[in-house]
């Protein structure tokens, strides 16, 4: 059957999803698929939430769309003051958006406008780094660090410094945890004193890393001497929390592990669980403040921003997020789960797992001592995805793990309703799986 649908892959035939129920999906041949990454570490409150799917058609027969630039909508109203309940306390105001690419373009923007309104327009650069990911827009594929995403579209590309990712497991200065000099933080002070504070607007970065490298968290000390390097020279903290936030990692943020409040936090994919299209921008006072004493505005918004539609799903999920605390079980099965993980590490070519809740990661390597990533041609984890999907499970797969292009991992990121059974199953698929790539290789 020929599709009429542009393909990401046009060498690649995939099956049709015929329907969703809990952490399970089945495709139109019957076949039943443990979803252990929620498609893109989307899904927190399980497939198929007749509550949920109640809410949206009452919606849809009540008011579907309207322009933000035209109204406000009770939804969005709604959501935006539970989305502030669960953030850091000094986060005051939310922008919706509908997804995070659109987050991170959203967030560049308020950044440069907000310098502009304290009359400081040569700040305008930012900083990010490698072997990051924040979206697929120019802009955002701009300061995000992974190569491979970013080599078919460098010539247009924003000027954008990168710096080290604090990346234990590969540490780009040779260090251990035990022995770790924060070196990966502080070239963020000697990238900013180089190219001058006054120029600099912003640092982004992800609080765990997730698509690019699988679940890679830093050193405890990371965060708080970033937010102290950003706070020295006027620089704004962006927290790229499209991955982790609302409760992904255990926590309603993934900042939250560290005690530290961004000024701008980026959200999407959990917010609504994937049930209608959304992303929000958390703006903390002080930015809020300064467009208030100078009467700024913010002339920025896209179609579906501040959609009710869209708002009235986010809402309904972070409802039943709290009733049925599911951030405090994404911990707990988190725990379990990267206790099973740990069981795998004899695995020949398992060279490191991590993570924490209900966001972890495994890397593949060819040598355990040397840390030495396998050829790209050997294609790790697209046989580990093959072999795994074969017995029902599915993870999220990522390359160019060590270096941009060399490398193999997956991110697991299963439902935050998961139970240790369904836990047990992912482990059983890694390990036989594992071991029957390991043969083949």
């Amino acid at each position: 059957m020929v599709i009429p649908v542009f393909p990401r892959d046009k060498y690649t035939s995939l099956p049709i999803v015929d329907r969703g129920e809990g952490v399970f999906l089945f495709d139109k041949e019957g076949k039943r698929y443990l979803d252990a990454c929620s498609g893109a570490c989307v899904v927190s409150i399980g497939h198929g939430r007749k509550e949920v799917a109640k809410i949206l058609k009452k919606q849809a027969e009540q008011v579907a769309f309207v322009i933000g630039v035209h109204f406000q909508n009770e939804p969005a109203i709604r959501l935006a003051k539970q989305v502030i309940d669960l953030a850091p306390e000094e986060m005051s105001s939310v922008h919706f958006v509908s997804g995070g690419s659109e987050g991170t373009d959203t967030a560049i923007k308020l950044a440069l406008s907000y310098y502009l309104a304290r009359k400081k327009p040569r700040k305008t650069r930012l900083i990010s780094r490698w072997a990051s990911y924040h979206g697929a827009t120019i802009a955002a594929t701009s300061v995000s660090g992974h190569t491979g995403r970013r080599r078919t579209y460098h010539r247009i590309l924003l000027d954008v410094t990168h710096i080290p990712p604090a990346y234990c497991y590969r540490c780009p200065y040779s260090k251990t945890p035990e022995k770790c000099d924060i070196d990966c933080a502080r070239a963020l002070d000697i990238t900013i004193r180089r190219e001058g504070s006054e120029n600099i607007a912003a640092f982004i970065a992800e609080p765990i890393v997730g698509s690019t490298l699988g679940a890679v968290a830093p050193v405890d000390e990371y965060f708080p001497y970033v937010r102290e390097i950003c706070d020295d020279h006027d620089v704004l903290l962006i927290a790229d929390e499209v991955m982790t936030g609302f409760g992904r990692t255990g926590k309603p943020f993934g900042m939250d592990h560290w005690g530290v409040t961004p000024d701008i936090m980026i959200t999407g994919k959990g917010i609504s669980s994937g049930y209608a299209p959304l992303g929000a921008i958390l703006v903390r006072k002080r930015i809020d403040e300064a467009f208030e004493e100078t009467s700024s505005g913010f002339p920025h918004i896209f179609t579906y921003g501040f959609n009710p539609l869209s708002a009235a799903a986010g809402s309904a999920v972070l409802d039943i997020l709290v009733k049925e605390r599911l951030i405090e079980r994404s911990a707990t099965m988190g725990r379990y789960l990267s206790k099973r993980l740990k069981e795998l590490d004899d695995l020949p070519i398992i060279g490191d797992t991590r993570g924490k809740g209900l966001l972890h990661g495994v890397e593949f390597v060819k040598d355990k001592s040397t840390k030495a990533p396998f050829p790209r041609e050997k294609q790790v984890s697209h046989r580990m995805f093959k072999g795994m999907a074969s017995r029902g499970v599915l993870p999220y797969i990522g390359t160019g793990t060590a270096d941009g292009t060399l490398g193999d991992h997956f991110t697991l990121c299963p439902p935050f309703i998961i139970t240790e059974e369904q836990i047990d199953e992912i482990i059983d698929s890694i390990d036989k799986t594992a071991r029957e790539v390991a043969t083949q290789l």
